[in-house]
């Protein structure tokens, strides 16, 4: 039987005895400094009071955020102005910024960037006092190859206050290898994952879409691996809208919507005009009455057993984000239910893995963008 040793206190290592050395034959002082897998007493953790937030709901501190979309529809611009602000520590449409220095690097289209920023200097930072601590990049880089160069770079020439976002603009001119193969995306979320680690900050990485436009182009590691999935598209209207439709610990569901105006900055040798974009805020279309398209069956069924499972189950809580007397459900109690009735899951030739996921996003997207469901993770409940 094994005895206890009443030197071991809540997971504490030996304390030094006779002799200089405590019972692991170390100097005092050295053994913790020894361990590679640290053990914490409980009484020893401290409250991070740490700000969670780079842009409140929108983008957290540290983390890997996916803005994905198809080409033309505005993504880079949005990235680009939301981090400026970070960079200016002005509020974002109505969302509380924290304020720090800001690495963009712009793995294509360079000469547009230089354009981009040109512009923002001539018409938004006027009368912004002290130097901006927005820096720009532009090169081509192999992430998972030069990760370490890069931050070895970047704490080089930053100073000693460290990046609260580093941007990648975009994954497919950054990444060596494929993104459809496993192994060559899993070694690129590593890299990108070594750049936060090493600053504490946001990685935000602009990525395109695939063939079908319903979900971040190639293998799905990536959309494993994002604490934040940000999708945006260019309605009809020219309108760029930005859905937050994945939010570790936040609310998903929220749009922001923009329109580009064009700015002349400067001409040329010929004398023609340079020209650039500028995001402005701006509302986004009422859906025309007309043409709307009708909720697909699967998606009202999904909300049907949602609303029977809460009939039958649901309770209210307390948090941030959700109405007092809404009945809610977890999530997974949603998704078990619709497991249950054959929407999701091997039975019976369901949608299972990858189709399940890609449904269950498609999914929620609608019904939260309809006003019919809101999720503050882990709950879910009816709006209407």
């Amino acid at each position: 039987m094994l005895q206890h040793d009443p030197k071991m206190v809540l997971g504490r290592p030996p304390q030094a005895v006779s002799g200089g050395t405590n019972e692991a034959g170390m100097p005092p002082g050295d053994a913790e400094a020894a361990y590679r897998f640290k053990l914490m007493p409980i009484d020893k953790i401290g409250l991070d009071t740490d700000c969670p937030y780079l842009i409140r709901d929108i983008i957290p501190s540290e983390g890997l955020t996916v803005v994905w979309g198809p080409p033309k529809c505005g993504k880079s611009f949005w990235l680009y102005d939301a981090l400026m602000h970070v960079a200016c520590g002005w509020e974002y449409r109505g969302h509380a910024v924290t304020q720090g220095p800001v690495v963009y690097i712009a793995c294509e289209g360079e000469k547009g960037v230089r354009r981009r920023s040109f512009a923002y200097v001539q018409n938004r930072l006027d009368g912004f006092e002290g130097p901006l601590p927005f820096h720009l990049v532009t090169t081509r880089l192999a992430l998972r190859d030069e990760y370490a160069e890069l931050i070895s770079n970047i704490k080089a020439q930053i100073g000693s206050i460290n990046p609260v976002a580093v941007a990648i603009d975009t994954l497919n001119k950054s990444l060596a290898g494929s993104e459809n193969k496993d192994e060559d995306m899993s070694a690129y979320v590593q890299a990108a994952e070594a750049v936060r680690e090493a600053f504490k900050c946001a990685v935000c990485i602009v990525h395109h879409c695939g063939v079908e436009g319903t979900r971040p182009r190639g293998h799905t590691s990536l959309a494993g691996a994002a604490d934040v999935q940000l999708a945006v598209k260019r309605d009809e209207t020219g309108t760029i809208i930005t859905t937050v439709e994945f939010l570790k610990d936040g609310d998903e569901g929220e749009t922001i919507a923009s329109k580009l105006e064009v700015v002349t900055i400067g001409q040329d040798k010929t004398g023609a005009d340079i020209t650039s974009c500028l995001v402005l805020d701006t509302q986004a279309p009422a859906p025309k009455a007309k043409g709307k398209k009708t909720m697909p069956g699967d998606y009202a069924r999904a909300r049907e057993f949602l609303a029977d499972a809460v009939a039958k189950s649901g309770i209210t809580v307390s948090s941030d984000g959700i109405p007092a007397a809404a009945k809610v459900i977890t999530v997974d109690a949603w998704k078990a239910t619709l497991a249950d009735h054959g929407l999701i899951g091997k039975a019976n030739g369901a949608r299972d893995g990858q189709k399940a996921r890609d449904w269950l996003c498609n999914m929620k997207r609608r019904l939260i963008g309809d006003n019919m469901i809101r999720i503050v993770e882990p709950y879910v409940w009816l709006c209407k």
